[in-house]
This record gives structure tokens, sequence and C-alpha cells, in this order.
């Protein structure tokens, strides 16, 4: 049973106190890192008990390649559809934004229905596909009605991994992705010996997940719990696994911020190359490909991924960079660290 905000207060501050220590709990969801800020919850936290955002919005982790590959596509004169929250992320050369003002025919989608029937209009065209496994199952069943895609779809836990694995990242405990669990499970996460909680995006169940955290710390357990009761269940979502599993294989992937981690990438399977971009353009990727030039940046988005540094230590922060300018993908989506932060907390 869920206490109330109040005894929930007062239950964080009293064990932080006799845990005594520096803590660092690190929310794993673009949403998560929403709640707290709308929710002012970092203000209430005792000093010794610090929130940091992780790699878990979509877009920030989005390797840069690929979407240069999709700039590369559409000022080729590939038609290409994208969810809102991709046109702004900085490119190389360009932003899809920026491609679509140069007459490309770049355009924003709001379902996966959307992408289907416009493809039927125009022939060829392709669909960024990226995001997480909440997201991985509707482009799994539009390549299945034939929608062309090119994958940057990612695996999550595999993130985890990576995070516990760098020794630089200090992390007591985990707030577990909600929307991503109700796919994935929960037994999933027990391979990872920290305290972890899955919780939803009230604030109620943001503090029950830190009150929760607090105490396996106290008793020095590390165990998967889960708040988010009416949604995520232990084996997740069988149905939508399978779907996944029918469409795509698992594939080495690069994240922002994190580089390249094994097994942590989704490509299509060859049963249905017909409808994956990366056969159906092979030529034109690989000359893109080869054309990237890197252009350096100060933009420290890669840090703030991964909690060594938070968005207002990055020297371009509020000044260069803001949601009308962003510089880097973590200004970019509105789940993103910096776009939080700017909204949120800015100084």
């Amino acid at each position: 049973m869920k206490l109330d905000k109040q005894k929930l207060l007062q239950s964080i501050q009293e064990k932080a106190k006799e845990i005594g220590r520096p803590l660092r709990l690190m929310e794993l969801c673009g949403t998560h890192s929403q709640s707290i800020a709308q929710h002012g919850i970092n203000s209430l936290m005792p000093k010794n008990v610090k929130l940091v955002s992780g790699p878990g919005c979509p877009v920030c982790v989005t390797d840069q390649t690929d979407v240069d590959v999709m700039v590369g596509l559409a000022l080729a004169g590939i038609p290409v559809a994208v969810y809102g929250d991709t046109m702004q992320v900085p490119g190389n050369l360009m932003s899809l934004e920026e491609a679509r003002r140069n007459g490309a025919d770049v355009n924003v989608v709001y379902d996966i229905t959307e992408a289907i029937k416009m493809s039927q209009e125009k022939t060829g065209l392709v669909f960024f596909g990226l995001g997480f496994e909440t997201t991985t199952g509707m482009t799994a069943w539009a390549i299945q009605q034939g929608l062309i895609v090119y994958s940057a779809h990612k695996i999550f836990p595999p993130a985890m991994s990576a995070l516990l694995a760098n020794k630089q990242i200090k992390v007591d405990g985990f707030i577990n992705p909600g929307h991503v669990s109700s796919i994935i499970g929960t037994k999933v996460y027990e391979q990872f010996k920290i305290p972890q909680v899955v919780t939803g995006f009230d604030g109620e169940g943001m503090l029950s997940a830190i009150e929760m955290l607090l105490t396996q710390i106290l008793e020095n357990k590390a165990i998967v719990q889960n708040v988010y009761t009416d949604l995520v269940k232990k084996d997740g979502n069988p149905k939508a696994r399978k779907l996944i599993a029918e469409v795509f294989e698992i594939s080495d992937a690069h994240w922002r911020g994190l580089g390249e981690i094994k097994k942590s990438g989704l490509k299509i399977r060859k049963k249905y190359k017909k409808c994956d971009a990366e056969f159906v353009y092979a030529e034109l990727i690989a000359k893109i490909k080869k054309e990237i030039k890197p252009k350096p940046s100060a933009c420290k988005c890669g840090l703030v991924l991964q909690g060594l540094i938070e968005s207002q230590e990055c020297p371009l922060f509020g000044k260069v960079c803001t949601p009308d300018n962003p510089q880097g993908a973590c200004m970019v989506s509105v789940e993103g660290s910096c776009n939080v932060e700017f909204r949120y907390n800015r100084k």
C-alpha cells in the first residue's frame, strides 16, 4: 500500500539521515525526468540524496550517424517520415528540419498508421524507426504491413549494463522505466545487483520509488520492486515481445554518449529485407556514411546522458543552446535532460 505524500517525504528524510552518506539515484526514463521536474521533487530531497537523469530519452541517445543517414536520404530525393521530436536534432550537415526548409520531402507523423498511409502515396518512403521497446512493436507491425524502415531501435537493459560497468558513473539505485517495463517486464532486471524500482509517472509514484530505494540501501538489499503494478507485470507483454522478435534480430548499436553497446540494437531480419531501408537503399546509404564529416561541438550531451555532469554545467546551456536553438539532442526532445532542465529548473 502506498503511503500519502507527507508520510513518504518524512520517511525519505528519516532514511536518508540514517544512511548518512551521499546517494545518487538515477531515473532511466525521460518521462520520469519530466515528472520529477513538474512536481518539484528535487527540491524536496534531503541534502544527501541526488536525483540524476540517465539515458532514458530515445531521441537523445540516437546515434549521430543515424540522423545523418536520414538527412542524406531526404536530400537525395527520398521521401522520409519521422516523429516530430527528431526534426531539430542537429546533424553533421544539417537537421531534418533544415533539410525540409531546403526542399526535401520530410514529413512529420504522429502515429505509425500515418506513415503507412503516406507510403501508399509516396513511393519508396522511409520511416525513421527509433525508440526503445515501447515503440518497437508498432514499427514491427508496420514493417509487416510493407512500410520501409530505417531502424535505429534499441533495447534498454544493455544500456543499464554499460552504465554499471563504467566506474566513473556512481549510482546507488535505479528508477526503472515504466513504459519500457510494460513490454519487457521486471524479471529481466534481476540480473543487475543494484536497488531498482519500477514506477509510474505521478508524484506519489515517484516518491514511493525513492522511498523504496532508500529502504533497500538501508537494509543492504539489491532487488527489483514494482510500484506500477496496474501496467507492469513480471513477464511484461509476451505478444509484443513475440512480434518484435519476429521482425527484428539483435545487433550491436551506437548510443550517443555511451558509444557502442554490444547486443543493444535491433536490425530488421532478412525475411523482411524489402522493408529494410539499409537493403533497399544500400548503395545510397553506404555513400552517405562515407561522406559524413563529423563536426566539432562544445555540446556535452554525452556526459549529461551518463549522469557525469548536470545540464547547467555544459558551457552552451541556456546561452547558445535552448529549445528554440538546440545544439545537442538532449535539448531537442521534451524528454531530454537539458530541455527539461531549461523549462523547469533554469537558474
